[in-house]
């Protein structure tokens, strides 16, 4: 969910001013919202997490080895966490604020934060996102893919590649001491342009040292908003993309199942990026 919490940039009593201090220093005195320095990575958690998102590509290829017609939810989370412990890692949902699994698995209309069950089965014609997180040697990696079940309608197919796009368009509208705001322009815009809608009660997130922390990354909005992109962020980009209203609720049953409110599909992808000097570096590939 979305979180807002004040930040801005503090130099360390007694040292000197960096090139990227200077640079920081100036948006924030024009009044942007800019992040601490200690949601800037060093080199090394660069590679921490790294390694971790290399391991949770490694989880979702195997998903994508086995997932078909006629297997549980319940079938997917264990690939998932047999094949992450085996490989010295931990699957971040399971325990995460009491969610029960090691992964979400959303079906046709669930957004987000499904939870695997034995009396799911993947039906023909369903389109389900596998979002997994994983912890290896203390960072953090977080992706998620859609899968199509055999063979589904034109506008599932539409949906789910129109939302890959998204993600991907998102990306390339990120740069170094741009904003997050230009990330959600970009969604949108080609959300809008294909006849869907953008979720907006739920965002990306920066993720590396724990599994959410600043900045909120909004996949909706204006130019030129929210806080400063600045060489050494980790977040996600994780567009939802409905084919109906933007509008959900989250199932009063489990706590923790977000549906469309008509109910229609909706599709997402996810990937985790670093940002560099010249563009963001994808970490989940």
């Amino acid at each position: 969910m979305i979180r807002r919490k004040k930040v801005n940039w503090k130099i360390p009593k007694g040292a000197e001013l960096t090139e990227l201090d200077k640079k920081v220093l100036y948006f924030q005195n024009k009044g942007c919202l800019v992040p601490t320095r200690e949601l800037i990575k060093t080199p090394e958690q660069i590679e921490g997490i790294r390694r971790s998102g290399l391991l949770n590509t490694a989880v979702l290829d195997k998903v994508a080895e086995s997932i078909k017609e006629g297997m549980s939810t319940a079938d997917i989370d264990k690939i998932v966490y047999d094949y992450t412990t085996s490989h010295g890692g931990i699957p971040a949902c399971l325990g995460y604020e009491g969610f029960p699994k090691s992964v979400c698995t959303s079906i046709n209309e669930v957004v987000c934060h499904g939870i695997p069950s034995e009396e799911e089965i993947l039906e023909e014609g369903d389109i389900i996102n596998v979002d997994c997180t994983t912890i290896l040697d203390g960072y953090y990696a977080d992706a998620s893919r859609m899968f199509i079940i055999g063979k589904t309608t034109p506008e599932k197919e539409k949906l789910v590649q129109v939302a890959r796009e998204c993600m991907d368009i998102g990306a390339e509208a990120a740069h170094p001491f741009g904003f997050v705001g230009d990330i959600g322009h970009a969604v949108e815009k080609h959300a809008k342009k294909n006849g869907f809608s953008v979720v907006r009660d739920l965002c990306g997130h920066g993720v590396g040292l724990e599994f959410h922390e600043e900045p909120d990354v909004l996949h909706y909005g204006r130019k030129g908003t929210g806080m400063l992109l600045v060489p050494g962020m980790v977040f996600t980009i994780e567009p939802m993309i409905n084919m109906g209203t933007w509008e959900v609720f989250i199932d009063e049953e489990d706590g923790w199942t977000v549906v469309t409110e008509d109910e229609l599909p909706s599709a997402q992808w996810e990937h985790t990026y670093v940002m560099t000097e010249n563009g963001l570096e994808i970490l989940t590939y």
